[in-house]
């Protein structure tokens, strides 16, 4: 089957995408968080912009971020807060993660105009995202919480990675991260 990734601003996605991506998000988590919504993605920060990856007709792969100034010490940071990094079950393995990625950075650098891709995981993968381009980061970390959007997070630990956009992730400042927000 033919490969396409697409990358597409939030607000221009149709029905039919939405209803694609209601429908990979809630194969891989709808029995631990519930239905996935758009704008409120389980309580994270909606994505701005979507990379979609299909096989043939079908939505097989997304990554999505969110442009937004955080502050890194005292340097205020334009990142691509990355979430909803997700490949259907069936092509794990296969490269397509990685090819998602690769679509997702190139679109932070002439799309977005970001210094840096910005994102938080579990331990257990970082290293496909070491293997992408990223780069962990060691800070404490201050959120606005994905539960009840009022109270404040403070975590140290992450795991936090960044990636090149404009800049390169070498020159990612240091000192402790404000996301002004939730996390992705």
């Amino acid at each position: 089957m033919k490969e396409l990734f697409k990358v597409q601003r939030h607000g221009d996605l149709s029905a039919l995408e939405l209803k694609a991506l209601g429908e990979l998000f809630d194969g891989e988590y709808l029995g631990e968080h519930g239905r996935w919504t758009p704008d409120a993605p389980y309580g994270y920060s909606p994505a701005d912009v979507h990379v979609l990856g299909f096989r043939g007709p079908f939505l097989v792969a997304h990554v999505g971020f969110q442009p937004r100034m955080i502050s890194v010490g005292t340097n205020d940071v334009v990142v691509a807060g990355t979430g909803g990094v997700l490949v259907d079950h069936r092509f794990r393995g296969t490269g397509l993660g990685s090819r998602a990625m690769r679509h997702t950075q190139k679109a932070m650098r002439d799309e977005a105009s970001v210094d840096f891709g910005f994102l938080g995981c579990r331990e257990e993968v970082v290293p496909f995202y070491e293997a992408t381009g990223w780069y962990q980061v060691h800070a404490r970390e201050r959120s606005v919480s994905r539960v009840d959007q009022a109270s404040v997070i403070v975590s140290q630990g992450g795991p936090t990675l960044v990636c090149s956009a404009i800049r390169d992730a070498r020159q990612w400042p240091h000192g402790d991260i404000d996301l002004r927000g939730t996390p992705w």
